[in-house]
């Protein structure tokens, strides 16, 4: 059993006020109690933008971290969905694989360690048999140049089909055996999907690089599930059930609450409300001790 210093809980950057600047981010999340910020590199323009960033803004970001006393070991790279790697447009995949190769040099600059890939062949788009041959060929060229500035990509089990579980991804591992191809699962996700999480656990414990916390609304017959913006505990994630688990595994990874409370007015009481919602399912687990 582990007590609060022995973990490390995160927070996305999408939780944070988009008004803020890097280094006021990086104290914000500091001040809740964080131990980290994940790093997010959207769809959006503005985001997109930090893959260009010179070698003096590089620099600076670099030596903020180390300043502010909170890590930023990861990024989230969803800016995949709007340039997928599996587009049946060559332009489009060109564009893809020059993203990849942008993020891992940024990655490799300011000192993050881990890519979240977006799981997606196609998001805007029909997915099929072509769309998935183009996603692992252009993926095959993105896992050299990850392993050339040994900078670890990691898969997100997405609030998509094709790649809904661990299982799923295990298909696609047996293709990219090496070390530099491992998960980063979302909890969220993986139940939303009417996964055995437990299972879809313990097959990937030995890939996983951390976890994402975060509540979804389940996927049914007559209803597409909801995967973002669900408060902590109003879901279908059994986050008790989940903490059991990982503490059998012996998981000693990081953890990253996923939520995109930053444009709300008073995003620090959610944040806060969530940190304590998700600390006191741990201690009832038994993952942390109850006088943490």
């Amino acid at each position: 059993m582990m007590n609060r210093n022995d973990i490390m809980l995160g927070l996305y950057e999408k939780a944070v006020p988009h008004s803020l600047s890097w280094p006021q981010k990086l104290e914000y999340a500091k001040s809740l109690g964080f131990d980290f910020l994940e790093m997010s590199i959207d769809e959006s323009d503005e985001r997109l933008s930090r893959l260009e960033w010179p070698m003096s803004v590089r620099k600076e970001t670099a030596e903020q971290i180390l300043e502010s006393g909170i890590r930023v070991p990861s990024i989230c790279l969803s800016g995949h969905r709007r340039y997928p790697l599996g587009s049946k447009d060559p332009q489009v995949r060109e564009k893809a694989l020059q993203i990849m190769e942008q993020a891992i040099k940024l990655a490799a600059d300011i000192g993050v360690r881990v890519i979240q890939v977006a799981g997606y062949d196609e998001y805007y788009e029909p997915s099929d048999e072509v769309t998935d041959r183009l996603f692992r060929e252009n993926y095959a060229v993105c896992e050299r140049m990850a392993r050339k500035a040994q900078v670890m990509l990691a898969f997100e089990i997405m609030d998509t089909p094709y790649l809904n579980s661990i299982t799923r991804f295990l298909e696609l591992k047996r293709q990219f055996p090496s070390c530099w191809t491992s998960v980063y699962p979302d909890v969220g996700n993986i139940s939303a999907w009417g996964n055995d999480v437990a299972e879809q656990l313990e097959l990937g414990i030995h890939w996983t690089v951390g976890i994402h916390l975060k509540d979804t609304v389940a996927v049914t017959s007559e209803y597409e599930g909801k995967f973002k913006e669900v408060p902590f505990g109003s879901g279908c994630v059994d986050f008790i059930s989940v903490f059991k688990v990982l503490k059998g595994l012996s998981y000693a990874g990081p953890f990253m609450m996923e939520m995109w409370t930053g444009k709300g007015e008073n995003p620090e009481d959610e944040i806060i409300q969530a940190k304590e919602f998700i600390l006191s399912c741990m201690r009832e687990a038994g993952f942390l001790l109850d006088s943490c």
